[in-house]
């Protein structure tokens, strides 16, 4: 059942963990489609996000036939970041900051790729070990991916959340999120919080209790801890 607008403000209040969704919502791109127009091959694959965001795609499906389109080596990738470095979102660093200095635990969860994921973490002070993204497929030219990583799967992300609950015994996870994947990992998160800070999925807005487009909003509700 889900929660009330309520309720989810509450549950983020007195969270022991909160998860983020890192493409459009961390960051203000879709790695994956970053890296495409990197590669010259941008418009093919951002429709094919779009589906995969919207769900109607499976998110393995669609990371497969995004990955074989781009045909990138681990050096493109490499070279993405450093030429074209991931915008973070405005207030996301102070929104991070402030879950820290509440000792409120910090994870990203991302369908996107662990080499970029990684850079942003760093950038946010999250320790690695707290980062679950796709792992590429370091040893060949075309970089492909490790498919048993949770999240190269649609409910991946579910996954992770049940993990860092069984592991770290959390009571009450909160998921931030654009997307349908990230929606759908409540539950087993406590609650969903929908993200069109950068770009609004109607699918998942209507089907969220609480959605912010700036992470100003969630501070805000922090100051009331």
């Amino acid at each position: 059942m889900m929660t009330t607008l309520s309720q989810t403000k509450e549950l983020f209040r007195r969270a022991e963990a909160v998860c983020f969704d890192v493409d459009s919502t961390v960051i203000k791109e879709e790695g994956i489609d970053e890296l495409a127009k990197f590669c010259g091959v941008g418009d093919a694959v951002t429709e094919m996000t779009r589906k995969a965001m919207g769900g109607s795609m499976t998110f393995k499906k669609a990371l497969t036939e995004r990955l074989s389109i781009i045909r990138c080596s681990r050096e493109q990738v490499n070279k993405l970041i450093t030429d074209h470095p991931p915008q973070l979102t405005p207030g996301v660093r102070e929104l991070v900051d402030r879950l820290h200095e509440l000792n409120i635990k910090v994870f990203l969860i991302s369908g996107g790729f662990r080499c970029i994921v990684e850079h942003v973490a760093t950038q946010l002070n999250i320790p690695l070990n707290h980062v679950y993204a796709n792992r590429l497929n370091p040893l060949r030219e075309y970089a492909g991916f490790d498919e048993s990583q949770p999240t190269a799967e649609s409910g991946g992300k579910g996954k992770v959340i049940s993990m860092l609950k069984e592991q770290y015994g959390y009571e009450t996870v909160v998921m931030i999120g654009d997307g349908a994947t990230d929606l759908e990992a409540c539950p087993p998160a406590s609650a969903f919080i929908g993200f069109g800070g950068n770009v609004i999925r109607p699918q998942v807005k209507e089907r969220c209790s609480w959605y912010v487009t700036s992470f100003g909003e969630l501070l805000k509700e922090l100051e009331k801890i």
